[in-house]
């Protein structure tokens, strides 16, 4: 297979978690209210301890399975873990009871965790130079599964409310075969290291990369900082559009298909032109100065197509972590690269457990009448915030790397 088809491979695998994510959403409260046997608001507390959970377990697994294809290849961890997908969405597909449901959302979180192979797939493939770009094909399946799998979950639940999760189900299992016969390995047997347990988790992880280049703990800081502002998006977007401009569902549906939109368009086709111009570094200030922009016009907006202007701003926020993540594998070897990924997605997953219920009370504190400040978009200058802590921490960083030795440099 050779480096676009591999490429297209990563992709598809990122595509069809994001879809079987996405695929469930529309059905997960009326599935939790009628296997739980509970009213609307109860369910939905319910729904934000298993997203809760499911973060949790990638804060553990992502470290540990970044480890393994390190030490086995990213080949057979990945298969395996779409193969174990494919047969979770399967088991929530036919649970007869709540706690079937909660083993199937805690699993998915670990299978979930395999990003970490994805990242390290591609950075085996890509020459340092183009990681940023191929890095953006991630965000570019994270953005069409975001717009695709909510649609298509919909359409399925309306015919048979379970439906969404045997489609699921059948398109991993379908990706599992396709990999099982087309998909080569990416990493070389002399650059495999030991797997050690005492180790794989992200703070033994980070201690030891940053052995290796001390500017790793910057950009993974910044990355996981980054996360909690960008979570923003999933976790009160659509509330903040109803509360501020009186959207409709429909209305709302529609801006987070715009949303994705434009998010995978910067991404997939604007990291790969924009990149070779700018460099890392700049591509950096540019996203967080579009979030900044953006948040300025959403707190400002007064029609709908302000808010539209807004949005399509506000997608140059994904210039960032594929920059960041681009220059942060360069600053290590070969051999680690799993490890380095793995520590990455299990700090981004604290943003998971913290950034919704976070977002949910700065909303709930900035509107409606016992408001303490009438200002709705405030998850969005929150956000901000964030994103310009995560370009300070990143700048740092960067400018150990520009102030390193040439000869580090190049080993790096």
């Amino acid at each position: 297979m050779n480096h676009r088809a591999s490429l297209g491979f990563v992709f598809v695998v990122v595509l069809i978690d994001m879809l079987g994510f996405g695929i469930v959403i529309p059905v997960l409260p009326s599935l939790i209210m009628k296997l739980a046997h509970v009213t609307i608001s109860v369910a939905a507390g319910y729904a934000g301890w298993l997203s809760a959970g499911y973060a949790m377990m990638q804060f553990v697994c992502a470290p540990v399975i970044g480890n393994l294809s390190d030490r086995f290849g990213r080949r057979p961890v990945m298969l395996v873990a779409i193969l174990a997908l494919g047969l979770d969405y399967l088991l929530q597909w036919g649970a007869p009871v709540f706690a079937w449901l909660i083993v199937g959302r805690l699993l998915a979180g670990v299978t979930g965790a395999s990003f970490s192979a994805a990242y390290a797939y591609i950075a085996d493939i890509t020459p340092p130079e183009k990681r940023a770009a191929s890095f953006g094909l991630v965000g570019l399946a994270f953005g069409v599964g975001f717009v695709v799998g909510p649609a298509l979950g919909g359409l399925l639940g309306s015919i048979e409310p379970r439906l969404p999760f045997l489609a699921a189900s059948l398109l991993a299992l379908s990706n599992f075969a396709f990999g099982f016969v087309f998909l080569k390995e990416s990493l070389a047997p002399e650059n495999r290291r030991p797997f050690d347990w005492r180790t794989a988790n992200a703070f033994s992880s980070l201690r030891a990369l940053s052995g290796q280049n001390e500017t790793v703990l910057w950009f993974v800081a910044a990355l996981g900082v980054w996360q909690l502002s960008h979570i923003v998006y999933p976790a009160v977007w659509s509330y903040m559009a109803i509360a501020a401009y009186g959207f409709s569902t429909r209305q709302v549906g529609l801006a987070l298909a715009m949303v994705g939109l434009t998010s995978a368009m910067v991404q997939g086709f604007g990291l790969r032109r924009v990149l070779p111009l700018i460099g890392e570094r700049r591509a950096v200030m540019l996203g967080v100065a579009g979030l900044a922009m953006a948040t300025l016009l959403y707190t400002t907006a007064t029609t709908t197509w302000m808010v539209y202007l807004a949005i399509t701003v506000g997608s140059l926020d994904g210039f960032v972590q594929s920059s960041i993540s681009g220059l942060n594998s360069r600053a290590v070897d070969a051999r680690s690269q799993g490890e380095l990924q793995g520590a990455v997605q299990s700090v981004g997953s604290i943003a998971q457990i913290v950034g919704p219920p976070m977002y949910a009370q700065t909303l709930a504190h900035c509107s409606g009448p016992a408001a303490w400040i009438a200002l709705p978009t405030m998850p969005m200058v929150v956000s901000t915030v964030f994103g310009v802590v995560a370009l300070a921490l990143f700048l740092k960083g960067a400018a150990k790397v520009a102030s390193a030795p040439v000869e580090a440099v190049a080993a790096a």
